[in-house]
């Protein structure tokens, strides 16, 4: 028996006159689920939270919410909380009367009010700010306020654009580990809009990477940086060295005068220009057998120092146009005396290369 995802989102089309914001978006996310949109700007992300929301509703297409068909329904009458980037919080009110701002409006009693603010402020980390104004608290205490007036009302839906972007970096740490422990307490179904590739490969169950309008690739965090299903999800999270070459055979391509064994691609005909992909953190040195694989001499170019690791620009061959980066470990460089000019072997490991058509 199939059981029926939480949220449905069908052939979900969205025109701005002639420009196509969403493309036939189809998309399902489970209760309880925390899924990520994630894309760079202008690729649709926001859109898609906004006709979930229906605050910009869908020109065409349908969504369901628990078996519910909302996609004419007014956000009034759909069930989600919404966090946003700037919090919205009313300035005038306190921190007690803007979490309890939604609770209000349903008439509920005053004595429950109380209670359930209270409730969510202690669970936000802020049982003592009741009776504070927002302008009293700082940008990271402000988006726990934001967040545990979404949750007031008990939605089914929790709806987060961007709501780390407006803080600084170690503020931005805390609250998602903060953010992603609180949804596993509560169980809430929920989606977040982010242009940061770190925070949806720490924060998702599932990441939903969009470009264009369109859905690239939909999986699991590990799926996602360890498969990318394109050549524009491979560039886009994490980084990725990209080599211009020529499919020799199935499983074999040529890159400036080597040949590499690689995974095989369906559909591509030998001959067929590609793109071979390795991420940096995978290129081996140490310890490497006479007969591994794609073993090739390099020349160490830049070192660039990141605090844990040096990225490292390697040349294939003194005459050669085509050079890759790797990441070496601060044990590494000293252990092998890595420095500028200094000539390696290394191998690219064939179950982590991928090939994309160019």
């Amino acid at each position: 028996m199939t059981t029926m995802a939480y949220l449905q989102v069908r052939n979900l089309f969205k025109r701005y006159g002639d420009f196509m914001a969403l493309n036939d978006i189809s998309l399902d996310v489970a209760e309880g689920e925390f899924v990520c949109f994630l894309g760079p700007s202008g690729c649709g992300k926001t859109t898609l939270l906004r006709a979930i929301a229906g605050l910009d509703p869908q020109s065409s297409g349908t969504i369901h919410q628990k078996g519910r068909d909302i996609s004419s329904l007014p956000p009034a009458q759909r069930d989600f909380g919404i966090v946003f980037q700037s919090y919205a919080l009313f300035p005038n009110l306190t921190v007690g009367d803007n979490v309890g701002y939604g609770l209000v409006s349903r008439r509920m009693a005053r004595a429950a009010i109380s209670r359930r603010v209270d409730q969510l402020l202690t669970l936000v980390g802020l049982p003592d700010s009741t009776a504070k104004y927002p302008a009293q608290l700082s940008g990271g205490q402000q988006q726990r306020v934001a967040l545990a007036r979404a949750l007031a009302t008990s939605p089914g839906l929790l709806l987060l654009d961007e709501p780390l972007s407006a803080l600084d970096a170690r503020v931005r740490l805390r609250l998602r580990h903060e953010i992603k422990a609180l949804q596993r307490t509560l169980g809430v179904t929920t989606i977040m809009v982010t242009h940061d590739q770190e925070e949806a490969l720490t924060m998702a169950d599932r990441i939903v990477v969009m470009n264009a309008g369109c859905l690239e690739q939909v999986g699991a965090p590990q799926e996602i940086y360890r498969r990318p299903a394109t050549a524009f999800v491979a560039d886009f999270v994490g980084s990725m060295n990209f080599l211009a070459g020529t499919l020799a055979a199935p499983g074999r391509v040529k890159v400036d005068g080597y040949e590499f064994a690689c995974p095989e691609e369906d559909g591509l005909a030998p001959g067929t220009s590609v793109r071979l992909c390795i991420r940096p953190e995978d290129v081996r040195v140490r310890d490497l057998p006479a007969d591994v694989p794609n073993r090739v001499t390099v020349e160490v170019g830049e070192l660039d120092f990141v605090g844990s690791f040096c990225r490292a620009t390697l040349a294939m061959h003194a005459s050669s146009q085509v050079s890759l980066v790797a990441d070496f470990s601060s044990n590494l460089i000293r252990d092998l005396g890595v420095e500028r000019g200094t000539r390696l072997d290394i191998a690219l490991p064939p179950d982590r290369l991928r090939v994309f058509a160019a």
